[in-house]
């Protein structure tokens, strides 16, 4: 087996990133650079080849519990820990600034920040931002949790959190845990229940997203709003 340190140098994934830049690498050669060796028979690359065609996806692997990735070949809790850090990192990277009270400028950071904060969840959350006058994040909010249709979502509920955080708008999000972030007929007929109680109390519903494991799905982009 050739060994990982002969190849050529374009090839290696590390040496491949500094001269071609992250977007570059293949999920298998970002997941070699993490777990930086492999084990018996296999090099890192194809260790981690192997590893996403055994998950299915790199969202699976990074989803899996601490007894399912332990079990993987050259995997074990130093890695299984290593790889919750760096996600939790990644996590706080992305929410940093808005949390901070930059204003909300784009559909792209908007879609960073709630997926970060709702892609990992394995059972379904329904939430909003809540913003002031200028598009800064007062806080974020999950209100209602498990299966979500127009029956668990009450709009008054919303209404007496916006109120009580003097909110000026809000985005509602909520996440599809089967990965498939297409809006349902119900998901619209709640949105439109929301905007209604929403406009009783002159306050504007910006968007609406729908997290799923790889994309969202945002009604306004879609017309929907």
């Amino acid at each position: 087996m050739t060994k990982l340190k002969d190849w050529p140098d374009q090839e290696r994934p590390r040496e491949k990133l500094l001269s071609q830049g992250t977007s570059a690498l293949s999920d298998a050669e970002l997941l070699a650079i993490f777990l930086r060796t492999g084990c018996k028979g296999l090099d890192v690359v194809s260790l981690a080849r192997q590893l996403i065609s055994e998950f299915g996806t790199l969202h699976a692997l990074f989803a899996a519990s601490e007894v399912e990735f332990c079990k993987k070949k050259g995997l074990g809790r130093a890695k299984y820990v290593q790889l919750q850090t760096v996600l939790e990192m990644s996590r706080r990277y992305l929410q940093e600034p808005i949390l901070k009270g930059e204003p909300l400028t784009s559909a792209i950071q908007t879609k960073a920040f709630l997926n970060a904060k709702m892609h990992h969840l394995p059972y379904e959350v329904f939430a909003a931002l809540l913003l002031d006058t200028q598009h800064r994040v007062i806080r974020f909010h999950e209100f209602f949790f498990g299966s979500i249709d127009c029956a668990t979502v009450h709009p008054r509920i919303i209404a007496q959190k916006v109120l009580a955080e003097n909110a000026a708008a809000i985005i509602l999000v909520h996440n599809h845990p089967s990965g498939d972030p297409t809006a349902s007929i119900a998901d619209k007929k709640i949105t439109e229940k929301i905007i209604s109680a929403m406009q009783l109390i002159d306050v504007r519903v910006l968007d609406h997203f729908i997290v799923g494991h790889e994309k969202c799905t945002s009604f306004a982009e879609n017309g929907w709003i």
